[in-house]
């Protein structure tokens, strides 16, 4: 069984530790703990771990965000993966930091990244991890504050955040979306 885990996220070192950067974090943070490095290829850096007879597939797009469908669309046809092994690592401001939510499907919700994702690979019927960032910005500020860096306590809560996030990656790629929504979701 093969999976494409996507985290969404900017490439260049102004963007590494912003809230927007939250899915290519947790996949850093992934390689890291399996011991597995990036290679810069199609669209993306990319790497690949075994876990408990699955091949996933770890992309970072190199696309930047507002791109990240290129990317998903090309590595999905290059690997054949279908959509329901599609995850898909994502910042959300409608949820409050550090919370996790899994979904199967949905929209968009006014992120670039999901939209060119939906236009590029066919609808909104793909698995996402929406990873909880906050809303705490003056009216106006949203770029700001999703390109901003995270605050020192977001900082210092990050590790656990990432690691439930991994865990959430492992529990759908072998128990399956269902399940690991049931045991996960905030």
């Amino acid at each position: 069984m093969k999976y494409l885990i996507v985290g969404l996220g900017n490439i260049g070192p102004e963007y590494e530790l912003t809230r927007h950067n939250i899915g290519f974090l947790t996949l850093d943070r992934l390689a890291d703990k399996e011991g597995v490095t990036w290679k810069s290829e199609r669209l993306a850096f990319k790497s690949e771990i075994k876990h408990k007879g699955r091949s996933l597939h770890l992309i970072k797009p190199t696309t930047y965000m507002n791109l990240s469908g290129k990317a998903v669309n090309y590595w999905m046809k290059e690997l054949a993966i279908p959509k329901e092994n599609l995850l898909v690592l994502v910042d959300d401001m409608a949820i409050p930091f550090a919370k996790l939510r899994m979904r199967a499907k949905g929209s968009a919700a006014g992120h670039n990244g999901l939209k060119n994702i939906e236009e590029l690979c066919g609808g909104q019927d793909y698995p996402r991890l929406r990873m909880g960032i906050g809303d705490n910005f003056p009216k106006g500020r949203q770029v700001e504050y999703v390109l901003g860096r995270f605050t020192q306590q977001e900082f210092d809560e990050l590790p656990s955040m990432m690691d439930k996030a991994i865990d959430m990656v492992y529990g759908f790629c072998t128990a399956g979306i269902a399940q690991t929504m049931t045991q996960y979701n905030d």
